[in-house]
């Protein structure tokens, strides 16, 4: 995310390094840069221009702090205003007083409604909430038909719905029966179009005042930028809108549309999608964002999905078979899909402080290799991969055709494995850092 604008701001940053004192000259340098890489990144002109006048009232009369070179002090100011431009903190799910909570989804076609309706569910499921899924959009069976598959996937309930039906009466008998189940959320997937007219904005505002929904999100397409932006202005004006669901943020190279979005329709970005998984919502944190956009990395995020995805338990099992070299193949693999769980290596490395985008670029970081890694270790049986010395030619060669590779890769992966023991008896009694984190990097498969 923000490859782009992320370089280009670490560039304008340079030119106050070693300065003795922020000037306005200098700082209107090193503005000008930060407003042409706001307008690349497709940022609003008239949200570029507010933000610039922001940062220059704030670095000219501001007095820099002794412990900060004048850069940081600078860094700092713009950090500052980037929260503030994506809505200062992170704004949560709306709870109604008397369950369910109505949350209806809105916007174009192929934004991704009715995916990020799904997510939306498996999001709630995991704090332990209840959801009901109404698809709503008659004029696309394959709608229907998605969010009838999301539903089963959850094993959620669902409103049966056909194309023959009217939308509103969808709603209306769909909101009844999740009431008789008593859940404790709604969730409706809306018809879009390929463009906004007022027949769709019509039946839209129809169903609103039918069900009076807690939350209506818009959703938007990160990657479409600037007509994000307009659209959502459009749909805000005629539906009032309570939040914003940016999806595709992992393919948002420029981050026009998170940056845009908020100050235009004065509504917050609620949830970001990053990935096609499921587990791939995450709710949007201003504060968080800004510092990744600036380098500064976000450990905060790394550690909740470090959380969420080891148990403290398991962790401590796992550090004592560390050093007493017990830890087998079969503990290997768990690891590494646990890993794959939290999502790309290179998002999570990017999320590091003081990782340059640059420098994650030509990172070799092979995500395939793990795959195929995966791959090898569920063709050995549980003998062999709890304990790998019992591996023979003859057992290498039926798991190298198990896993559809050739025995030099079984046989790579073995050695690496070896040496990885190794070094993790090691790792679990070093005290230095630098030496530690060399050590985790020699053991990434590759």
């Amino acid at each position: 995310m923000f490859d782009n604008l992320s370089q280009k701001l670490t560039g304008a940053f340079r030119k106050l390094q070693g300065r003795g004192h922020l000037t306005e000259e200098n700082i209107s340098a090193a503005l000008n840069e930060v407003k042409m890489a706001l307008l690349e990144a497709d940022v609003n002109f008239r949200v570029v221009k507010a933000f610039l006048k922001s940062v220059k009232i704030r670095a000219v009369g501001e007095e820099v702090q002794s412990s900060l070179t004048p850069g940081q002090q600078f860094i700092k100011i713009v950090n500052d205003e980037l929260t503030s431009l994506m809505g200062e903190k992170n704004v949560g799910l709306t709870q109604a007083e008397t369950a369910p909570t109505i949350i209806m989804l809105v916007g174009l076609q192929g934004s991704g409604k009715t995916s990020s309706i799904g997510k939306l569910a498996n999001y709630c499921q995991n704090s332990s909430s209840t959801s009901y899924l109404i698809p709503a959009d008659v004029y696309r069976p394959a709608a229907i038909d998605q969010l009838i598959v999301l539903a089963n996937t959850l094993n959620l309930p669902f409103y049966p719905s056909t194309t023959q039906q009217n939308p509103v009466d969808i709603v209306r008998e769909g909101l009844a029966d999740a009431k008789e189940k008593g859940m404790d959320y709604v969730m409706i997937d809306t018809a879009g179009r390929l463009h906004i007219d007022d027949e769709l904005m019509g039946e839209l505002e129809q169903i609103k005042a039918a069900v009076n929904p807690h939350e209506i999100f818009f959703v938007a397409d990160a990657m479409t930028g600037q007509d994000a932006v307009n659209m959502a202005k459009a749909f805000n004006d005629r539906l009032d809108i309570s939040g914003i669901i940016l999806t595709k943020m992992d393919g948002d190279a420029r981050g026009g549309a998170a940056l845009s979005i908020r100050a235009i329709t004065k509504k917050p970005i609620k949830f970001i999608t990053i990935g096609e998984k499921l587990e791939s919502l995450e709710s949007f944190h201003p504060d968080r964002l800004a510092s990744r956009i600036l380098g500064m990395g976000d450990m905060v995020s790394l550690i909740e999905k470090a959380q969420s995805t080891f148990n403290e338990k398991e962790a401590l099992e796992m550090q004592t078979k560390f050093q007493r070299n017990e830890f087998t193949l079969e503990d290997f693999q768990s690891q590494l899909r646990s890993m794959r769980q939290m999502g790309s290596i290179k998002d999570l490395i990017g999320m590091l402080p003081g990782v340059d985008s640059k420098m994650l670029k030509n990172a070799n970081v092979d995500e395939k290799q793990m795959a195929r890694t995966d791959a090898i270790i569920s063709s050995m049986t549980l003998k062999e991969r709890q304990n790998h010395t019992i591996i023979n030619g003859s057992r290498r060669s039926r798991i190298a055709k198990g896993s559809g590779s050739h025995v030099r890769e079984v046989n790579r992966l073995l050695k690496q494995f070896a040496q990885m023991r190794k070094m993790m008896n090691k790792l679990s009694k070093t005290t230095n850092p630098r030496k530690a984190m060399q050590m985790m990097q020699q053991m990434m498969p590759h």
